[in-house]
């Protein structure tokens, strides 16, 4: 039996995956024209803005009615405007759904604010499923500074990687050569040892590989903590 609070929302408590995409339409308005499809692919979309001139067609009024009726769509105008308005209000949606929904529902979020990443971070923290589709932010590896110790630049590129790791969580390498040439390429001619970072990865229990295979796994928490996310 589905509780109150479910329905509330109109959430789904099966164990088929539930996806649920959240919007910021501030930085993304192109997204509307693709509402009908999103709401195709998604069993929940949210929509958050402060101000928006964006214009939905006429034939789509009566199917958006539907879907708002259903609880499957939820148009969010923020009730103050300014600079990360809609930000908050995707932050708060995906902490009122990650309470309501099962474990298996995957969290996506369009944006091209890398701010939001820390919200993708959060919600994988709590062993969800989330990514966020736009431009990546990457923090800069700086050079060692004078007097720093081998380990806290060691650290430092450990925390790096890791922040990588949770940024790019839907595309990462599946194999161990794969994982080496994805270091190598994002760290180029900073000095760094492929080999070395891959092995004090493992150390820290970040990532695994099998007795037999060679099929790499990631421990989500272990990596996000790493990050310092």
């Amino acid at each position: 039996m589905v509780s109150e609070d479910h329905k509330s929302f109109g959430i789904e408590t099966s164990e088929k995956t539930i996806r649920v995409l959240l919007v910021d339409l501030e930085n993304c308005p192109s997204q509307i024209q693709q509402l009908m499809k999103n709401l195709e692919q998604y069993s929940h979309v949210i929509v958050c803005y402060a101000q928006s001139g964006a214009k939905i067609p006429l034939d789509w009024i009566v199917p958006l009615t539907a879907t708002v009726n259903d609880n499957r769509l939820k148009v969010v105008k923020m009730p103050n405007g300014g600079k990360n308005a809609a930000d908050f209000g995707i932050t708060f949606w995906a902490g009122v759904l990650m309470s309501q929904l099962p474990l298996q529902a995957h969290f996506t979020i369009v944006s091209n604010d890398s701010d939001l990443d820390h919200v993708v971070s959060l919600l994988i923290s709590q062993q969800r499923s989330a990514e966020r589709i736009g431009a990546k932010k990457e923090s800069i590896l700086l050079p060692p500074r004078v007097n720093e110790s081998a380990t806290t630049v060691q650290n430092r590129q450990i925390q790096e990687y890791c922040l990588h790791l949770v940024n790019h969580n839907k595309n990462r390498p599946a194999k161990k050569e794969t994982l080496i040439n994805n270091i190598k390429s994002k760290f180029k001619d900073n000095g760094i040892v492929p080999e070395e970072l891959f092995n004090q990865l493992v150390k820290e229990f970040a990532i695994a590989l099998p007795a037999e295979g060679n099929k790499i796994t990631y421990n989500e928490q272990k990596i996000a903590k790493l990050a310092k996310v």
